[in-house]
């Protein structure tokens, strides 16, 4: 049976042009957690009309960022000429891997008129082997992405699987991401596979989890395998479970690069100043 080490609560932490995200790690508490990077949910957040706020163009290389959006939306653009626009429900999946620029910004309708936004992003780590993997970039809309219902409450399946239900989306590391939404009082039986480490943010409302009580804006840090207890307070719960299995390999971060050696990152900070990761091409 999967339990809870510890509880920790997110901190909230500049970032961007003018954002404020509410980050669970890397931080004081908690460094990197195999084979995450980083957790942050973005709002929620009242824009007022007129906002610059937003994520305009950076580089990436050797791992994935994953954007899931409750409420507002999301635009991106990207230097292999990706680009698109993820709403509530929606999922957007990029894998960076050998170097891309890319901006994700609050939809420009949202910035125009002002609005709630509310979503989070994950950066999970590439093994050695695929950190200089073509680009991609997968977006998956609300209506694609697999449910589950039960009496009380929902599943929605990002990654991985519940029961019989499987994602829709292409993963190049083993990765469980499930959104679980309860009513008051419910509960459910969730799983911590095999060879799996992670942790279950709690973003709306608060409840017991693998035996511990956790507070909306914080996380468990799971232990163990196996069958793992939810249920939901007073208020109800919307909890994010995120596990995977851990790369096990050395970490060499610079900002948004992140590679196993030192001479990989200063590789990396050269192709990206010579212009070797391309630009965001110029739009009308």
């Amino acid at each position: 049976m999967a339990t809870v080490s510890r509880v920790i609560a997110a901190i909230l932490t500049p970032e961007g042009d003018g954002m404020t995200v509410n980050r669970a790690f890397p931080s004081q508490s908690l460094g990197r957690l195999d084979p995450f990077l980083v957790f942050d949910e973005m709002g929620p957040i009242e824009f007022q009309p007129g906002a610059r706020a937003g994520f305009p163009d950076h580089p990436h290389r050797g791992f994935e960022t994953v954007t899931y959006v409750l409420d507002g939306a999301v635009e991106h653009k990207d230097s292999n000429g990706n680009k698109g626009r993820i709403g509530p429900g929606d999922v957007q999946w990029m894998t960076a891997g050998a170097g891309v620029v890319h901006s994700e910004m609050p939809a420009a309708d949202l910035r125009k008129n002002g609005g709630r936004m509310h979503g989070f992003q994950l950066w999970v780590n590439l093994p050695k082997a695929d950190k200089m993997m073509r680009p991609r970039y997968q977006e998956i809309a609300s209506a694609a992405i697999p449910e589950v219902a039960f009496p009380g409450g929902k599943v929605r399946i990002i990654a991985g699987k519940f029961g019989d239900r499987e994602a829709v989306i292409d993963t190049r590391t083993a990765i469980q991401y499930l959104h679980i939404l309860l009513q008051p009082g419910a509960q459910v039986t969730a799983q911590v596979p095999a060879g799996h480490q992670g942790f279950a943010f709690a973003t709306i409302g608060s409840g017991h989890v693998g035996g511990k009580d956790v507070p909306q804006g914080s996380y468990a840090i799971l232990q163990g395998e196996g069958d793992l207890q939810v249920e939901a307070g007073p208020d109800g719960l919307q909890l994010l479970l995120i596990t995977g299995v851990p790369l096990r390999e050395p970490v060499f971060q610079y900002g948004p690069f992140v590679m196993t050696t030192r001479d990989e990152i200063l590789q990396a900070i050269d192709d990206y100043n010579s212009g070797r990761f391309s630009k965001i091409p110029a739009t009308v």
